[in-house]
């Protein structure tokens, strides 16, 4: 730690260094903490007050405040009312989502558990439910049906990229010790959230790390995040104090599974996400993607038209299937060269038929 000794003109530095300690001290005392954390971050303040008091200035003042804001922003009381409606469930499935019956009815049964083991009061059995894991293609929609469970339960929604995780300290956070640490992502989640209680989506888990020995690693630390009987005192390295995770409900998704190891495996509800069908596919792109898309890019159904017999091409422009999130895009694109058309006063209205569709389709 770098260190430099004060000078007598340097009084009024001291002065208010051992204001801005108590101001920490003001927020530890005026907000809930638990008292073995309250305890370690008055040590860590009269610390400083000994530091500066005897002249001396220190960069741990920095290192020590971000680390009482990051214990303070911690939601460790508030809670979010979980709701339980499967009324309510299926209509929100079914208004985000078409189709996919077998698995909406797997995601009912499952939430239907849930408020049967709530109703009882069986909070034990409740926390050591299974983690969903959803598995299908890419754009299938499980990050809009993770959503959809969230919103669902009344739960806030927050989504992991487990994408490329290029080490383990990414998740269990690094010492608070070193300059510029910060909590992992598990805690991070929850303090974005506001409660203890929200729905993470561990969003494409099977692509953390290439490399065997990290992945490993990580396999390993998810199952202490996931397992019920780890993850009631997860340690993250920042915070350096058990957290108790049972109150999260986690959602794993992945295109496969076969990087899973199997005591990960042992803990998930493997809920597989089917491909749709064309026909499928036309109505999702007709009565769900439109209307968003319409919607984003300022355009209304006065100003831009599908024709009916356009939908089979559009679905596969390159003559293959490429997913609902691809399809999405697609339309987008031809939204917008038809928002420039009517904006460069060419057209007042846009129909995209069997005829014209190849011109407004992106150039691939």
């Amino acid at each position: 730690m770098n260190q430099a000794v004060l000078s007598i003109g340097d009084t009024p530095d001291i002065s208010k260094a051992l204001n801005e300690t108590a101001v920490l001290k003001s927020k530890i005392e005026s907000t809930f903490v638990p008292d073995e954390l309250k305890t370690t971050c008055f040590a860590m303040i009269s610390r400083l007050d000994k530091m500066t008091e005897s002249g001396v200035y220190s960069r741990e003042y920095d290192i020590i405040s971000n680390y009482i804001n990051w214990i303070i922003s911690f939601p460790w009381k508030n809670t979010a009312e979980e709701v339980f409606d499967i009324n309510r469930v299926r209509t929100i499935l079914n208004k985000n989502h078409y189709g996919l019956d077998v698995v909406k009815d797997r995601i009912a049964q499952y939430l239907a558990v849930r408020q049967l083991l709530f109703e009882k009061k069986d909070f034990v059995a409740l926390e050591r439910s299974p983690v969903i894991c959803m598995v299908g293609l890419q754009g299938i929609g499980k990050t809009t049906m993770a959503k959809s469970i969230a919103e669902a339960l009344n739960r806030p929604f927050y989504r992991v990229s487990m994408g490329a995780i290029g080490s383990v300290l990414e998740i269990r956070g690094r010492d608070k010790a070193v300059e510029g640490a910060e909590p992992g992502q598990i805690i991070k989640a929850i303090i974005r959230t506001g409660v203890r209680n929200p729905v993470i989506l561990l969003d494409e888990l099977d692509k953390a790390s290439g490399q065997s020995g990290l992945l490993a690693d990580i396999m390993a630390t998810m199952l202490e995040v996931l397992d019920p009987e780890q993850n009631t005192s997860f340690r993250d390295h920042y915070f350096d104090y058990p957290i108790n995770l049972s109150q999260v409900m986690f959602i794993v998704s992945a295109n496969k599974i076969g990087t899973f190891s199997a005591a990960l495996l042992d803990r998930l509800e493997v809920v597989r996400m089917p491909s749709y069908t064309d026909d499928e596919k036309q109505v999702i792109a007709r009565d769900y993607l439109l209307p968003r898309v319409r919607a984003t890019t300022g355009l209304d159904e006065s100003q831009l038209e599908f024709s009916s017999d356009v939908w089979a091409s559009i679905l596969r422009p390159l003559g293959f299937d490429s997913g609902i999130r691809s399809l999405q895009r697609t339309l987008e694109n031809m939204a917008r060269k038809a928002a420039l058309e009517i904006v460069e006063k060419k057209a007042i209205k846009v129909i995209i038929d069997a005829s014209n569709f190849q011109s407004y389709l992106p150039k691939y």
